[in-house]
């Protein structure tokens, strides 16, 4: 493996999310790298500081990997990194096609490609050697996750889901679009509808489709995006990332039997937080108690008022429970029930 600096550049995300909510700690430093590997380009950002791996007395510390949703990049996880830095040394990934990464070389955007891209990354890096990582996954990353966990179980030491795209069998009619743009054409003919649309419109559409109240994102975190939808659509690859992952996405949820996610969740060993939002359009609430039961010794966090990026609107109360997932750890790993958690963060 080998690994070069690179400038921080905008998402390239299909619908790109606002990397600053709420909960964002003004000045915090982030450093971003690039990760070379055999046909495949990952960028990676950090919180700048503490050595990569050791804590202030030279210590090998715990770590973690965060990794985003359909639309997303590693900026998603920039208000909630900075909360949880004094426990474990975490790192977030652009997906390939996503972020600053560029495409695979093999063009595959199905989340068992993904979710390889992420071994390949653990495996390359040595971050999942001996203890594993702490892997937290939203929305799509939530799905490779769960995938990495099942097939890897040695790589992940705890596994925390953010609404997690698990199969429904009926779906929210808000989530019906998303879907949609998996038919082929439909993504470029959307694009083509929307060409007027200014980067402030296409800003407000993602925010009302993506946070349960999208009043809390910050005048920073709102000008952001709208830089990221102005400098998006000069990507010659934008539109085929966007179909072909909405694609993959959608295949992974007819696949069956040991390919299964929902099989594959029943196989994962890590002790599990399983983190969903009240208002929540891409991912149904109804989902949280089945997926608590699919999650063997699950912790289940409910935020009401919160949408499907709740690391970004609530990321102290994510911050909180993840802080109670690794105290208890030992525990949890011999207990078979969920532990179910109702917070009040969503109704400040």
């Amino acid at each position: 493996m080998s690994s070069t600096e690179s400038p921080d550049t905008r998402t390239a995300a299909a619908l790109p999310v606002p990397p600053a909510g709420p909960g964002s700690r003004a000045g915090v430093e982030e450093t971003v790298r690039s990760v070379t590997l055999p046909g495949l380009t990952l960028t990676v950002r950090a919180p700048a500081g503490t050595p990569s791996g050791q804590d202030g007395d030279g210590e090998t510390r715990e770590r973690a990997l965060y990794v985003h949703g359909l639309g997303g990049s590693s900026r998603n996880w920039s208000a909630l990194m900075p909360l949880l830095a004094d426990r474990v040394d975490g790192e977030a990934l652009d997906l390939p096609g996503f972020g600053a990464s560029p495409p695979p070389a093999d063009g595959n955007y199905s989340v068992s490609a993904q979710a390889r891209a992420v071994i390949r990354y653990l495996d390359a890096s040595g971050r999942g050697r001996r203890t594993g990582v702490h892997l937290i996954g939203n929305s799509l990353g939530g799905a490779v996750s769960t995938r990495v966990a099942a097939v890897r179980p040695d790589l992940v030491r705890t596994l925390t889901l953010v609404s997690p795209a698990l199969p429904e069998l009926r779906p929210q009619l808000t989530a019906v679009p998303t879907a949609l743009l998996a038919v082929p054409g439909i993504a470029r003919l959307f694009g083509r509808i929307t060409h007027d649309w200014t980067p402030e419109r296409r800003t407000r559409e993602v925010l009302a489709l993506c946070y349960g109240n999208p009043a809390r994102v910050t005048p920073e975190g709102f000008n952001s995006a709208v830089d990221e939808f102005a400098r998006r659509l000069e990507l010659p690859y934008f539109w085929e990332v966007m179909e072909r992952s909405a694609r993959g996405l959608v295949n992974a949820y007819t696949l069956g039997g040991q390919h299964n996610l929902w099989r594959q969740a029943e196989r994962v060993l890590a002790p599990a937080l399983l983190v969903y939002g009240g208002r929540d359009r891409l991912v149904s609430y109804r989902m949280a108690r089945r997926a608590a039961a699919a999650f063997r010794g699950s912790r289940l966090l409910t935020l009401p008022e919160a949408g499907h990026v709740a690391m970004m609107e609530y990321p102290e109360a994510v911050a909180r429970a993840f802080r109670d997932l690794l105290d208890g750890e030992t525990t949890e790993r011999g207990r078979t029930g969920p532990t179910g958690i109702t917070a009040d963060a969503g109704r400040s």
